[in-house]
């Protein structure tokens, strides 16, 4: 048995050997001092035959060792989204500010040829795992993109996650990004402010950018919140070729296409109120009905007195002004009614809405508790003396308020032409004073201010209204504390057009980053997000290969 071994072993050790000298080229070394050439026959073939088939295992190897290294990335990914994000963590992205040249007027060859304004936009490769990672795209809203950056951590927890490009895009008219400089909002430049514009500028950006950044086989999400939302979900209804996914926070894409009830918004601003106590609703509605009852009388210097207003009121129109300016510190209480303190479209504290009720309630006279309520939204750093009616807030075409500066003016614009907000208070299921915003009076109101005739339905016929079924790849997320909510897509349409419903959200939570405040519903509901899209971003990868 030993001798039986030990000649099999030399064997074995002259076949490797063979093999060897055959591809490093020894073969004669072989032949002169080895064995004979018969010997040597039967092992040159027996060798060429090891050697063929060596190739061809090196071959498969190669191509599995590609495919487990791209099954494993994906895997890397799948198992990093399955990480929950509990807590705040230091992911502040550092962004870098750019400049695209992107066209004026997509739609009009000879107007304006190919003239080109500079688009801002903000860009991180910071956790980018470069040429193979998705590229995370916010649609930017009405104002400065800065805003929306700071305020939109997931995205940026997200591409730690997933290894994706992130880039906050602005939106033509706002921030930076005027296509005529200071002349961007006369008659006719402002023309060009229109939702289909802003959708050509990001489809072009983002295939320009592909190409720069070596990324075009890199799947695109894009994620907006508000008007942002409602700009991604037609991102991905008009460009799917572009865009693999839509992540629309708070988009209201049913309201602000003229369709719902037009006292529903009110009606749901007062609801977060009632849910905290219905005592802090009727109180607020008992301090506009002695507001109301002191107007009648024309009782102005009480009603100055009352509410600390820098000019005594002296007419309708500044009652009018004045229950405007009211009614909107609610609105955005209501929205921004976050965990935590804030300082994203004013400076909020924590659960501003209970903070609003606990001032009313603790008031000994209405209208001075109501002076004070609102101060929570005009007044945070407490350096007012008195309120100006007409600065603080400006009445447009949208009844929610069109904010202050040049921003305002464009997203009146806006909402004079594509974006329709007829919304009104009625003082029976809302707990504000009766005020209209008839179709006829958006009509009025834009001719004088903007010499433009507002098309009711064209949103809903564009971009689809409640007709989604055709569509693919949006999560349609919304908080039930956000009076935006139920202007937006509540139910999960089909597998691939999800609803996430976060029941102690306001508006756009989910897209902030991860606090330790946060409720274990927008937990969740960021959780189920991740998912979805790595799914995506998945699929396509495997559609492009």
């Amino acid at each position: 048995m030993i001798e039986q071994f030990d000649r099999s072993s030399s064997m074995g050790h002259i076949c490797h050997l063979q093999f060897f000298l055959l591809i490093t080229g020894c073969e004669d070394f072989f032949k002169l001092h080895w064995i004979s050439d018969l010997i040597y026959g039967v092992f040159v073939r027996m060798a060429a035959r090891w050697l063929f088939l060596g190739f061809m295992l090196l071959i498969l190897v190669g191509k599995a060792e590609t495919r487990l290294s791209v099954a494993s990335s994906d895997l890397q990914f799948e198992k990093l989204n399955n990480e929950v994000i509990t807590s705040h963590r230091d992911l502040a992205a550092d962004f870098k500010e750019m400049y695209f040249k992107q066209i004026l007027d997509h739609f009009n060859y000879n107007s304006l040829g190919n003239g080109t304004y500079d688009q801002r936009y903000l860009i991180t490769d910071q956790y980018w795992k470069k040429g193979y990672g998705p590229i995370f795209f916010y649609t930017g809203n009405e104002g400065d993109i800065w805003e929306f950056a700071l305020n939109s951590g997931f995205i940026t927890e997200l591409a730690a996650v997933q290894g994706a490009l992130v880039i906050f895009a602005e939106h033509r008219y706002y921030g930076k990004s005027l296509p005529f400089g200071k002349d961007s909002f006369n008659i006719p430049e402002v023309g060009l402010l229109t939702v289909e514009q802003a959708l050509a500028d990001y489809a072009l950006m983002i295939t320009e950018l592909k190409k720069e950044l070596g990324a075009q086989t890199c799947p695109v999400i894009v994620f907006g919140g508000s008007y942002g939302g409602m700009l991604s979900v037609y991102m991905r209804i008009r460009y799917p070729n572009i865009v693999a996914g839509a992540l629309a926070a708070s988009a209201p894409i049913l309201s602000t296409a003229g369709l719902g009830d037009s006292a529903q918004f009110f009606q749901d601003v007062t609801a977060d109120f009632q849910k905290i106590n219905p005592a802090c609703r009727d109180a607020v509605k008992g301090a506009f009905q002695k507001l109301n009852t002191l107007a009648q009388q024309k009782d102005y210097s009480r009603i100055q007195s009352a509410f600390s207003l820098c000019k005594t009121p002296s007419t309708p129109k500044d009652i009018h002004q004045l229950n405007g300016l009211l009614r909107n510190a609610f609105t955005m209480l209501a929205m921004l009614d976050y965990p935590y303190s804030t300082h994203f479209m004013g400076s909020m504290p924590a659960f501003p809405v209970k903070v609003a009720c606990e001032t009313m309630l603790n008031g000994t006279d209405l209208m001075l508790a109501l002076r004070d309520t609102v101060g929570i939204m005009y007044n945070s750093t407490g350096q007012l003396t008195c309120y100006d009616l007409y600065s603080l807030y400006v009445e447009c075409a949208d009844p929610t308020g069109c904010g202050l500066g040049f921003n305002s003016n464009a997203w009146d614009y806006q909402a004079c032409t594509e974006i329709e907000m007829c919304f009104e208070s009625n003082n029976v299921t809302d707990m504000f004073p009766a005020m209209t915003f008839t179709e006829q009076q958006r009509e009025q109101y834009c001719l004088k201010r903007w010499r433009v005739l507002p098309r009711p339905g064209w949103l809903k016929t564009q971009f689809w209204g409640q007709d989604l079924s055709a569509a693919s790849n949006i999560i349609f997320s919304n908080g039930d504390l956000d009076p935006w909510a139920n202007g937006g897509i509540r139910k999960t349409l089909s597998p691939s057009l999800i609803a996430i419903n976060i029941p102690e959200g306001a508006h756009h939570l989910d897209l902030r980053e991860s606090n330790p405040a946060d409720p274990e519903s927008v937990i969740v509901a960021r959780k189920k997000e991740s998912e979805i899209i790595a799914q995506w971003v998945k699929a396509a990868r495997k559609e492009s290969s």
